[in-house]
């Protein structure tokens, strides 16, 4: 199962995909920063929500183990992931690399 058979619109750009849950405290905690991210990088990446809980063939194939976990992918290929609550900065930093060919 590849990142584009679950969010197609995703295969040609930069996507941060945000594996998480309703019931997860650190995962309600995160939602602000996604909601700032995907506003920031509307027309230059795309910010995807997994529920696991009703997608859970998509989190057991990328091995999430921890919610929240965040998958920076880039054309499809996985760059780099984060376990955990994360700060606007340092997601912010990481899909600027990529936009910017540093990663």
């Amino acid at each position: 199962m590849e990142i584009t058979e679950f969010a197609p619109d995703i295969k040609d750009k930069l996507a941060l995909v945000d594996f998480s849950a309703p019931w997860c405290g650190p995962c309600r905690q995160m939602a602000p920063v996604i909601s700032r991210l995907t506003e920031k990088y509307k027309n230059r990446a795309a910010i995807v929500e997994i529920n696991i809980d009703s997608q859970p063939a998509v989190a057991t194939h990328y091995m999430v183990q921890s919610i929240p976990t965040l998958i920076l992918f880039d054309h499809g290929r996985e760059v780099t992931r984060f376990v955990g609550v994360q700060s606007t900065e340092t997601l912010e930093k990481n899909l600027d690399d990529v936009l910017t060919k540093k990663i």
